[in-house]
């Protein structure tokens, strides 16, 4: 009998392990797979202001572009002229130039100190109408109100209502001044002198309006004790007509 029993003790041991039971056999796992790390997620850049397109832009005919090149060298000529003959005598000086409806203010030195927009005449042209002076605003016609072209020695003078202006040229009632306030709200002339072109900046009777802040900051400063040079530049005429000096600095800077 004890025989039997160890035979089939010997027999059980001999046979595999049933399939449950050997994953129960198994050793518990000592570390559990680690999660996959999650991409990281980065803002998107802010898309940049796209440049404004070529055709957003105004473009300029050959004739303009040309123009407006010619305009430059004028102002740059004129400019180049006072400052190496000194014809400002030693005197505060400003350059209007009327095509582009601005003035450059210098200091006696020659060195620049301002630019700033300007109204001027509603008339194109670089001639006073002989006597406009003399004359009534009321009386005074759409042809007539031009800003003449020239070189005029300013100095400063009691006007209409003993306002004290800069007179640009006495005998035809042209002076530099800010926006007058009595001027009226329906000529706009605040928002023409603001805008970004100059053709609505023709409005005046002949006088040139500057900014208020400028003329009372920058230009009165300088002119106020001796007075100063204006150069108006010309709408029409040609420039060494208007400043007939030019004349010798191109005869010199041929020779140099």
């Amino acid at each position: 009998m004890m025989k039997m029993f160890a035979a089939f003790a010997a027999l059980a041991l001999a046979l595999p392990a049933p399939a449950g039971a050997a994953e129960q056999a198994r050793p518990p796992a000592t570390t559990q797979a680690k999660a996959k790390p999650k991409p990281r997620v980065f803002p998107k850049p802010r898309a940049k202001a796209e440049p404004a397109k070529a055709e957003d832009e105004p473009v300029k005919t050959e004739a303009e572009a040309a123009a407006e090149a010619e305009r430059m060298a004028a102002v740059a000529r004129v400019a180049d002229w006072i400052a190496a003959s000194g014809d400002n005598g030693s005197l505060p000086y400003a350059i209007v130039d009327k095509k582009a409806a601005a003035l450059l203010l210098f200091n006696a030195k020659g060195k620049r100190v301002a630019k700033v927009p300007v109204l001027i005449g509603v008339a194109v042209g670089d001639d006073a109408t002989p006597g406009v002076g003399s004359k009534n605003l009321a009386e005074i016609g759409p042809a007539e109100k031009t800003t003449p072209a020239g070189r005029f020695l300013a100095r400063y003078g009691l006007a209409g209502g003993r306002q004290r202006v800069l007179w640009v040229d006495y005998a035809t009632s042209v002076a530099l001044h800010p926006i007058p306030p009595t001027a009226s709200k329906k000529e706009r002339r605040r928002q023409r002198m603001l805008s970004p072109t100059p053709e609505d900046n023709r409005i005046t009777f002949g006088c040139i309006n500057v900014p208020v802040a400028f003329y009372g900051k920058d230009l009165q400063p300088l002119f106020r004790r001796k007075g100063g040079y204006v150069y108006v530049l010309p709408d029409t005429k040609p420039i060494e007509e208007v400043f007939p000096r030019l004349r010798v600095q191109a005869v010199a800077g041929a020779r140099g």
